[in-house]
């Protein structure tokens, strides 16, 4: 593979990435779009396209805290660190981990990696103990702190599905047109 085929993927794959991500900042003006977000289709998108799966998790970490920075800065009119930062950032690490998992591209594989993806974050996100005394540090509280997250995992389903259609499909239509975006693996087949 060329160095001018790595680079023009590559580019590709982080401008679409920074353009999903881009659309965080609609969140911040219309409340009811909260948690319907690009990032879980991002995190999965990446792990499924790099290569290179050190490039995955360094694009789509530093997008996701790039975009965080911004997101917070339109909401809170600052700078703002919270707590739960790093479980959050785990929880979409593997999310690229999962991406990375699929070996073919296609509707179903996608949204088998998604609910998946949303599932994880769920599970993990939602421990009662990653944020303070809101709910019990016991199995009912971690059950009411699941039931309370349900609305809000299921806008990311949501999201995850319009986010993953236009990602990966998107990609896998500009691949069927320009022999650059394909890896070598592809072109031999």
């Amino acid at each position: 593979m060329s160095l001018k085929k790595i680079d023009t993927r590559t580019i590709v794959l982080i401008l679409l990435i920074v353009a999903a991500a881009a659309m965080r900042l609609v969140n911040v003006k219309y409340r009811a779009l909260s948690n319907f977000t690009p990032v879980g289709a991002i995190a999965l998108f990446g792990g499924a396209y790099f290569v290179d799966k050190w490039k995955a998790y360094a694009v789509v970490l530093i997008t996701l805290f790039l975009s965080d920075l911004a997101v917070n800065y339109m909401y809170l009119g600052k700078l703002a660190r919270y707590s739960s930062s790093l479980i959050i950032y785990l929880c979409f690490a593997i999310m690229v981990f999962i991406g990375g998992l699929l070996k073919k591209v296609n509707v179903l594989n996608v949204f088998v990696a998604s609910f998946a993806g949303v599932v994880i974050h769920w599970l993990i996100t939602d421990l009662p103990w990653f944020y303070g005394t809101q709910y019990t540090h016991d199995l009912a509280g971690y059950g009411l702190s699941l039931s309370k997250a349900i609305p809000f995992e299921l806008k990311m389903v949501y999201g995850d599905i319009l986010y993953c259609a236009i990602l990966f499909g998107g990609f896998e239509l500009a691949k069927s047109k320009y022999t650059v975006l394909r890896t070598n693996r592809e072109l031999a087949l």
